[in-house]
């Protein structure tokens, strides 16, 4: 470990040139004469120019993957990552100064025991990207889990869970590593005074990839982390609950094949203690029938 980097900033990058510039301008702007700061891209085998851009920026380390590994890609960037925290960002998402980003750093200084701090998402207009993976609150405050295009790590910790899990391909990587972290005694905290802009909006992603790789990965989670008789329960009512999203998207066929995959690949199991299932409250309501039926929240 490089004991002078204090931060490593990773953002993965797939085709979307234009935001690519954005968010490498803005950083190599707000990090011009850090000496603590690296810039890492990992370009997920772009055809469209991007790895070209990216090859041509001097004070950005970048890495090329030959073929779009989905989220996974990032471990490429995490392994080669030296700071002791890394702040990890999208291809369309951007700090807007960096003493905000201090400031939080010293937070993780003053409390060994937080692990995570999820960054406060806004859109380039500054409303709020409100999700239910955060607390709605306006203070530094414990928080079930963090959005993944703008949040800050312990890289040992990172290290230690294994990164992303290499197979989610997209969507519910915050979940599992959440968990990981809960196992292993760290907590996560919201700090609202931490901001990420995040220029896109998940809505912009095929249908389908809104429909299997969320309906999979959660069962992959709930039956991996999540004991009998609760586990039964939340797959029951995460398959109707896909159900309805997938007639919504006419993407039936394609969530059969999730839940297929969701229920017959093998899983780990890594089964979360009664305090911790209690932290993660918000994924179990997600994830009932008679919660979402009810709109308890």
């Amino acid at each position: 470990m490089n004991s002078s980097i204090k931060l490593s900033i990773v953002f993965l990058n797939f085709n979307k040139l234009a935001e690519t510039k954005i968010t490498s301008e803005i950083l190599q702007e707000l990090c011009d004469n850090r000496n603590d700061i690296e810039i890492i891209a990992v370009d997920n085998g772009s055809i469209d120019g991007t790895a070209e851009f990216l090859q041509a920026q001097a004070n950005i380390i970048s890495i090329f993957l030959p073929d779009n590994s989905g989220i996974s890609g990032y471990s490429a960037g995490f392994a080669k990552a030296r700071g002791d925290y890394i702040l990890v960002l999208d291809d369309d998402s951007s700090p807007t100064n960096l003493s905000n980003i201090d400031n939080t750093l010293q937070k993780f200084s003053q409390n060994p025991t937080i692990g995570i701090i999820a960054a406060h998402i806004q859109n380039p207009d500054g409303s709020p990207q409100w999700s239910w993976h955060l607390p709605k609150t306006t203070t530094f405050s414990p928080s079930p889990f963090f959005i993944g295009c703008g949040f800050i790590i312990r890289r040992e910790l990172f290290k230690k869970i294994g990164w992303y899990p290499k197979n989610f391909f997209l969507y519910q990587n915050e979940i599992d590593v959440s968990f990981q972290a809960g196992l292993q005694d760290y907590d996560i905290f919201y700090d609202p005074d931490c901001i990420i802009i995040h220029r896109g909006k998940p809505s912009s992603r095929p249908g389908w990839r809104r429909v299997f790789f969320p309906t999979r990965n959660t069962l992959w989670l709930i039956r991996r982390y999540y004991p009998q008789p609760q586990a039964s329960y939340m797959i029951v009512s995460r398959v109707f609950i896909g159900l309805v999203r997938a007639i919504t998207f006419g993407e039936v066929k394609t969530y059969l094949k999730g839940v297929r995959d969701g229920i017959n690949h093998p899983v780990t199991k890594s089964i979360l203690p009664p305090h911790l299932r209690q932290r993660f409250t918000p994924f179990f309501k997600q994830n009932s029938f008679f919660h979402q039926l009810f709109k308890y929240t």
